[in-house]
């Protein structure tokens, strides 16, 4: 029987190369055709490896026992509040001067989050 944890980790794993070498390879490209209709295509090229890590974490999410959701779904439940609470603030906070936040930044927020709130929840059912 296979482990849904390694099946995930190797697919996110590859995923993750993926990304990285796309990212760097659509910068280079950014960089080097100058004006092209094309930009638009190459700027969102990294997309591609970031939905495969999309479906690897669903599939996992599919394979995984009823606690295991549960846990995960405590997790997404932290992300969601601390990633909305601090865009909030933010958004809010633009009216006085702060610089305001790209949104780039969200998706790596909300995954950090839930990093820190799968470690609260796993704790707390240990």
């Amino acid at each position: 029987m296979n482990n849904p944890n390694r099946i995930y980790r190797r697919r996110f794993i590859i995923s993750m190369i993926a990304y990285t070498a796309v990212v760097l390879g659509s910068g280079w490209l950014l960089r080097n055709i100058g004006e092209s209709p094309l930009r638009a295509l190459v700027a969102i090229l990294p997309l591609i490896p970031t939905i495969f890590g999309m479906w690897a974490f669903m599939t996992f999410v599919r394979q995984i026992d009823e606690m295991q959701r549960r846990i995960h779904f405590e997790a997404f439940a932290f992300s969601l509040g601390c990633t909305g609470i601090i865009t909030f603030t933010l958004g809010l906070l633009e009216n006085e001067g702060v610089p305001q936040l790209s949104l780039t930044w969200v998706l790596p927020m909300i995954i950090a989050f839930w990093g820190i709130g799968l470690a609260i929840a796993e704790r707390r059912y240990r």
